[in-house]
């Protein structure tokens, strides 16, 4: 694999209330990834960048929710989840990765 397409895999860490919970109780991060990325890049990208172990990589493929933007109708992106499974005990600090 390419060094420079695992700099471009992972998008950003995605914050949320469950993001945040599953952090605490399964010892998962998530991530916004390309939607054209596989496991297997993704957990190399996640292991070169943070320099941490990488048990497991799930997916998920979020489609886009038809929005008004006042008179005009639109769409908001899809996007492509990984919920990263780490080893007990590893922590990673969501700062250090630039979204």
């Amino acid at each position: 694999m390419n060094n420079e397409r695992l700099y471009q895999v992972i998008l950003g860490p995605h914050i949320s209330e469950k993001a945040n919970i599953i952090a605490e109780t399964q010892n998962q991060v998530v991530f916004k990834v390309r939607t054209d990325a596989t496991k297997l890049e993704i957990k190399k990208a996640v292991e070169k960048l943070l320099g941490v172990q990488v048990q497991a990589v799930n997916t998920v493929l979020v489609k886009g929710k038809n929005k008004g933007f006042g008179r005009t109708p639109g769409r908001r992106s899809d996007f492509k989840k990984a919920y990263i499974t780490l080893p007990a005990g590893t922590e990673v600090q969501l700062a250090d990765v630039a979204e």
